[in-house]
């Protein structure tokens, strides 16, 4: 079945390399994510069954980052019936077949970080995502997307290089283990060199940190995000980063078990606030929607860090987060893209009266700000009172205060834009323009967006039993 899910996408590749057919490409698109989705839900069935072969595995560590990534692909493959139907208006068959093509080949890349059980392996899928993704940055081929597709090779190319260097270093710290797998080292943990375990945590966080987004190596993201077509910044946001994290924290947790985490906690920490402290400081600045929707992706990557860092309770409120983050933010970006479609611009200012104009839309892009702000009852509200509690017990009250400072700058910087784009006094000859465009944001460009935040929402309310039961097997895999 793990084979299936690598195998069957370059199989709809080639297809759409020789057909060349916009409506087929969806249907490969959404197959894929059917698939894709089915393998998590036969874990879910049958959690007995341990789905792995020789180089990838399914098992309590990454079942919840698999899933994140299957349900945001599936979203955005319903998204995409809708938005690349407006994009075959603008591009040819060749392009639009580009565009799926590496979709699936990113796809493919993300979940192969993820079911690697080698830290060798997760690294060359790491590098892959960069190669897949750079192209969809650069999609739509203007100035501002060719610099946003430079910047992010080039930042995250270092990153990978910096990773390589810690990976390296990791194999000196092992000593003869001479395995780069994931329980070979979290087996033999207690007998790692520490202070070249120490060494290599700092290069990978560094550079893995990179494609996680964590200040201060996060200077990709803000324009990767805000250029990418928004089914991608969506996919960038929702699981790239996650899949990031994920070879951060295994990597976190050899460190546990090699009892050598002073370091990393105290460097997890650190970036985590850093992080929170560059968003709080630059969305005051931004002019563009969808980079304010960046910045929120790295004060959410930040609040991960932290978390992390605590353990205890907040290590439960870690994965609440990552995964309300993760439906939230997708929605969040898929809904900007609705806005891009009727107003043809990314400008803040320009944006006013959208409650007026689209109910639907307004309304969506209202429920996902106070979900990505962690109003009640959104899931997040859970996971960061569960991080502000942890805070408390273990005695840090000046980073819990500046904690809820920097959480209570970030949302006013939000809350004011997002009141003035959906309320604001209206420009009568840009409304009518956009009142033009109403005829290209179909159903499926709002059924994804309504289905996630419903999810999210739901989660702050009541965590089912089986999911419960998943997040703890998470914590202690």
């Amino acid at each position: 079945m793990i084979s299936l899910v690598f195998i069957i996408p370059i199989i709809f590749c080639i297809l759409a390399f020789f057909i060349k057919n916009n409506k087929l490409n969806n249907i490969f698109t959404l197959l894929y994510a059917i698939l894709h989705a089915s393998l998590g839900a036969i874990y879910f069935i049958r959690p007995d069954i341990m789905l792995n072969n020789q180089y990838f595995n399914l098992n309590s560590s990454n079942i919840i980052f698999y899933i994140i990534l299957s349900v945001v692909f599936l979203a955005v493959s319903i998204y995409n019936i809708g938005y690349s139907r407006n994009l075959a208006l603008e591009f040819d068959n060749k392009k639009m077949m580009h565009y799926f093509v590496m979709l699936l080949i990113f796809v493919i890349s993300m979940t192969g970080s993820i079911l690697a059980d080698n830290l060798g392996l997760a690294w060359i899928f790491i590098e892959g995502t960069t190669l897949a993704s750079a192209y969809l940055i650069y999609f739509n081929k203007t100035k501002h997307s060719i610099e946003a597709a430079w910047k992010y090779v080039f930042i995250c190319s270092i990153g990978i290089a910096l990773a390589f260097v810690g990976i390296i270093l990791l194999t000196i710290a092992t000593g003869n283990l001479n395995s780069l797998n994931y329980e070979d080292m979290m087996a033999n943990a207690a007998n790692f060199n520490h202070f070249w375990l120490n060494v290599s945590f700092v290069f990978i966080l560094f550079g893995i940190g990179t494609k996680m987004g964590l200040a201060p190596v996060h200077f990709w993201l803000p324009d990767a995000h805000s250029q990418a077509p928004s089914p991608i910044s969506a996919l960038l946001s929702a699981t790239l980063l996650n899949c990031a994290f994920l070879v951060i924290l295994n990597i976190y947790k050899i460190m546990l078990l090699a009892n050598c985490i002073f370091c990393a906690r105290t460097m997890l920490m650190t970036m985590g606030f850093l992080s929170l402290f560059v968003t709080s400081v630059f969305l005051y600045r931004t002019t563009n929607y969808k980079r304010m929707l960046a910045y929120s992706s790295i004060e959410n990557m930040g609040i991960l860090a932290i978390a992390a860092s605590l353990g205890g309770v907040a290590y439960f409120a870690m994965v609440l987060h990552l995964i309300g983050h993760s439906l939230i933010k997708a929605s969040f970006f898929m809904t900007s893209g609705n806005i891009l479609e009727l107003f043809k611009t990314k400008k803040i200012k320009s944006i006013r009266a959208l409650g007026d104009l689209d109910k639907k839309t307004s309304w969506l892009w209202i429920v996902s700000f106070l979900g990505i702000c962690a109003f009640p009852p959104s899931i997040l509200f859970l996971s960061e009172f569960f991080i502000v509690q942890t805070l408390l017990i273990q005695r840090h009250y000046i980073l819990c205060a500046l904690f809820l400072i920097l959480l209570t700058i970030i949302l006013f910087a939000m809350a004011k834009v997002v009141i003035k784009m959906v309320f604001g006094q209206k420009n009568e000859e840009r409304f009518e323009k956009a009142k033009a465009n109403l005829n290209k944001i179909t159903p499926s460009m709002y059924i994804p967006q309504m289905a996630l935040l419903t999810i999210a929402f739901v989660l702050g309310v009541y965590i089912p039993k089986f999911l419960d039961i998943m997040i703890r097997t998470t914590i202690m895999g």
